[in-house]
């Protein structure tokens, strides 16, 4: 199944949205097109370290194809790449604005990617601020709230198969023996 089919998917994830919430900012339609249609995304708490949700993410988007912008204040270089210490100082049109930082923070990071123009904001797993995703919106912006890019895009690529998206619990916890 590639991006363009019209198979659609009602995978929760144990999210914490409601159905109408999950309608406008987990639409399907809208994360096929963006996924297919975006070239650079712009990674917000790109960490350094390997073991890290975001540097997996990044090192995958890599190897899909997508131009990856580092956005660490504390880094100079990330994978291999300038990271840069925030969207304002990012020299290129961005597509898609990552979201790796806390809820509490993306207020200040939508006001900027609405500044610098980008096309998307996609707050990732758990990180959700749905007024700032409605000023994003308001603002021409396509959003993304409580998802995966990663997943998401291994699931309309059909690089994951469903089953093995299904299980609806997502943990780096390893699980206990008795």
């Amino acid at each position: 199944m590639g991006f363009g089919s019209s198979a659609v998917c009602d995978i929760r994830l144990n999210t914490t949205l409601s159905k109408q919430q999950r309608e406008k900012y987990q639409n399907s339609i809208v994360v096929r097109d963006l996924l297919a249609s975006a070239k650079t995304i712009a990674i917000i708490g790109l960490s350094s370290e390997k073991t890290k949700a975001s540097n997996m993410v990044a090192s995958y988007l890599i190897d899909e194809g997508y131009t990856i912008i580092p956005v660490n204040p504390r880094s100079s270089e990330i994978l291999g790449m300038k990271c840069y210490p925030d969207l304002k100082s990012i020299p290129v049109p961005i597509d898609i604005v990552q979201v790796f930082r806390p809820s509490s923070e993306v207020a200040g990071i939508v006001d900027e990617a609405i500044e610098v123009g980008a096309k998307a904001v996609w707050m990732q797993l758990r990180i959700i601020d749905l007024r700032s995703a409605d000023r994003a919106i308001d603002a021409g912006m396509h959003v993304v709230v409580d998802r995966c890019i990663k997943m998401e895009h291994g699931r309309y690529s059909g690089a994951l198969h469903f089953a093995g998206m299904n299980t609806e619990v997502i943990s780096s916890q390893r699980r206990k023996t008795r």
